[in-house]
């Protein structure tokens, strides 16, 4: 078990801000692997979303196999964070990556080989979600173990520069391998690079990771982090803001593509280059939230989440495809600073003891909210137009985000008039868990 010595916190000290999880050498290991990971990744989507459109040309098609995706999210997250609480995170860390690396280089041998169907994608892009679903909670969890709790914030704004500074090159090599070879090698690619983060996560030290010993021994039942996350208002809230992105406004792949195949007439690669122009903002976002270090509040969350709906619905009222190209990093830049201080506030909220499942109930929502959205936004486009998803998705999330800011402000008068009492006390119900009260 990792102790912090003077000497890492010299070293913690002595770095940017921006870069002070870099610290930690485990951090270090796994955050430059998972970047080739990531670029694989955002490959495949691409090539995937291009892949069904060539066999159906359907956006409702679009919308299924997104929603195939990410539906095991709905089932199986809150098991994976429960399953976090117990057992050693990289050990499952490495099966998903085995499993998901299998899933992607099927889909590509299917596509290289002519034998690829649409019901092929389905079956492969549920695979996929499957391994994806019990990865998320784990890989959340598993940051405050690499950097320990002083160091979280800034690593989880550094995991999302990392994710984003992948999508700014993912969709526009995956754009270009299309054009000249087809989708076939970018699942290729994908399947390939889940080798490097299970290199990683054999490399990294057990002695060095920050595990926290446990006060009490707690219930480790789903219910008790469902009854934790009811119990605090703002954490409920900062969960539900992030849900109604999720399903209404973060299904941007399937409106720029049918943005750009329909509205705009243009080919793969023009819609790649529109998936890198949204990773613009979105390392932009994440590289800020990373230099400013802001101490968690839920009041970042609502505000970014109130900007990010704007920005999708004038987006929608753009009249051509360079327009439209130049509003998305707006939207992608107030999407990850949104998530960035969800994500922070949420795991900076949890005891130790629920981390997991408190992480688990936040990616179910997050990750589970496209399968919701992504059928009824895939419909929406192909028979009202692509522009009124974008309409639907903005004008719903930043409405909802309005509510939410009118009801902390209320919330915290009351607090205030109440002579400051916080949610703090809620903290004792730590006691409570331990006998599954």
């Amino acid at each position: 078990m990792a102790t912090i010595s003077k000497r890492k916190n010299s070293q913690v000290n002595e770095r940017p801000s921006s870069l002070r999880s870099f610290s930690h050498r485990n951090f270090r290991l796994f955050f430059s692997f998972n970047l080739i990971s990531n670029i694989g990744t955002w490959v495949q989507r691409v090539a995937q979303d291009w892949l069904v459109l060539q066999l159906t040309h359907s956006g409702t098609a679009l919308g299924i196999v997104t929603a195939l995706q990410f539906l095991p999210v709905l089932l199986l997250s809150l098991h994976g964070g429960a399953l976090a609480d117990r057992v050693d995170k990289r050990i499952v860390l490495i099966i998903t990556n085995v499993g998901g690396g299998i899933s992607a280089l099927t889909l590509g041998l299917l596509v290289i080989t002519n034998h690829v169907q649409i019901w092929h994608v389905y079956a492969l892009a549920l695979s996929l979600g499957l391994f994806g679903a019990i990865d998320s909670p784990v890989r959340q969890s598993f940051a405050v173990e690499m950097v320990g709790p002083a160091d979280l914030p800034n690593a989880v704004s550094l995991n999302s520069a990392n994710f984003n500074g992948a999508r700014l090159v993912g969709p526009a090599l995956s754009g270009l391998m299309i054009n000249a070879f087809g989708t076939g090698p970018s699942f290729i690619l994908n399947g390939i690079s889940f080798i490097g983060v299970i290199v990683a996560l054999l490399a990294i030290r057990s002695d060095e990771l920050y595990r926290k010993p446990k006060a009490k021994e707690i219930d480790q039942s789903v219910r008790v982090g469902l009854r934790y996350v009811r119990d605090r208002p703002e954490l409920l809230a900062a969960i539900l803001i992030v849900g109604t992105m999720s399903v209404c406004g973060l299904n941007f792949q399937i409106s720029m593509a049918l943005m750009a195949k329909y509205e705009f007439g243009r080919g793969a690669g023009a819609y790649g280059l529109l998936g890198s122009a949204l990773a613009i903002g979105s390392l932009s976002g994440a590289v800020l939230s990373a230099r400013l270090g802001r101490e968690p509040q839920l009041k970042y969350v609502i505000s970014g989440a109130t900007a990010f709906g704007i920005c999708t619905f004038i987006s929608a009222l753009m009249p051509n495809y360079g327009t439209f190209a130049m509003v998305l990093p707006f939207c992608g830049f107030f999407a990850i600073m949104t998530i960035v201080a969800a994500s922070s506030f949420i795991q900076d909220s949890a005891i130790p003891e629920l981390h997991g499942r408190v992480v688990g109930i936040y990616m179910l929502v997050y990750v589970g909210g496209t399968p919701i959205g992504s059928p009824f936004i895939g419909w929406i486009g192909e028979f009202a137009g692509p522009r009124w998803s974008l309409f639907i998705g903005g004008g719903v999330t930043a409405t909802v985000a309005v509510l939410f800011s009118l009801w902390n402000s209320r919330r915290l008068v009351r607090r205030a008039r109440s002579g400051g009492a916080s949610d703090d006390e809620l903290d004792r119900q730590h006691d409570r868990l331990s006998d599954g009260g």
